[in-house]
């Protein structure tokens, strides 16, 4: 059952993995800031889509907008 998954050495991608860990707080302080405040800040996840994640729609004065992480094409 071990073997369906290969092995993932965090020292291979480093780099990547602080630079999507800086960017994502990012988007999540955006977020955070311009969304009504749910208990526990259940208003801030990051959602996961087929190319990657996704903010989901967040209001801004009378418009809306959304933030994709597009994994595939970036």
């Amino acid at each position: 059952m071990s073997n369906y998954w290969p092995s993932l050495a965090l020292d291979s991608w480093q780099d990547t993995y602080s630079t999507l860990h800086m960017w994502t707080q990012i988007i999540g302080k955006i977020r955070l800031v311009q969304t009504p405040w749910i208990d526990h800040s259940w208003h801030v996840p990051l959602y996961l889509t087929a190319r990657g994640l996704t903010t989901s729609t967040i209001p801004y004065n009378s418009r809306i907008f959304q933030i994709d992480f597009d994994f595939i094409d970036h």
